[in-house]
């Protein structure tokens, strides 16, 4: 039982970690952090975020391994699709908040709220593929969701340590100039636009979803 434990805990913890480092992921916390100058701030907001995500793949995961939840495949492409707009959401509101200089750092909306409801978005578009390799892997229910657990854990730490990263690598970058830091936000907002848009057209067209 205990090597088991221990293989469950350091697996489900390391590919946790590898899992905040999802392109679309990073893309997010990116464009949130960019106007950002605290690294404590950078760090809550990979911690809000990795609650967010947390709670949705446990959550959704737990359902699908007691409850035999199943999730249509319609539902799954629609989770995923919600991804892609959030993304182009996100983008846009940093570059308004760059055009019309405001520090998105000092609303409390963005501090707290949206870094958790970003991660919530997240986490419910990649919960069923996760949950169905973990089932596939471990037979064992209890492990299962214990498992999930773990991998929330580790998803947390990754975040953590990509937002304090990107953060100070911002701070170097636009100390002691507004307009640079202006010019961070305004170009991360817009590559947040730019992954949206196309990975929200790679789904729908590889998923087939009719237009009505």
């Amino acid at each position: 039982m205990m090597p088991d434990a221990l293989a469950i805990v350091v697996l489900g913890f390391m590919l946790g970690m590898r899992h905040a480092t999802d392109a679309d992921h990073v893309i997010a916390v990116t464009t949130i952090v960019s106007r950002q100058r605290e690294i404590g701030a950078a760090a809550a907001t990979g911690l809000l975020w990795g609650l967010g995500h947390t709670v949705t793949v446990v959550s959704v995961g737990a359902a699908i391994i007691l409850v035999k939840l199943a999730i249509p495949d319609r539902v799954i492409t629609g989770m995923e699709l919600t991804v892609g707009v959030m993304l182009v959401v996100l983008g846009l509101i940093n570059i308004r908040a760059s055009v019309n200089d405001r520090r998105l750092a000092r609303s409390r909306i963005d501090g707290h709220v949206r870094p958790a409801v970003v991660g919530l978005v997240h986490g419910l578009a990649g919960s069923a593929a996760v949950t169905l390799l973990v089932v596939t892997a471990v037979g064992d229910p209890r492990w299962a969701i214990a498992y999930l657990a773990v991998f929330g854990v580790g998803t947390i730490a990754g975040m953590m340590l990509i937002t304090m990263s990107i953060a100070s690598v911002f701070h170097l970058a636009g100390r002691g100039s507004d307009a640079v830091t202006r010019r961070i936000g305004l170009t991360c907002g817009v590559a947040s636009v730019i992954f949206g848009v196309f990975l929200s057209y790679g789904i729908w067209t590889a998923q087939a979803v009719p237009l009505h």
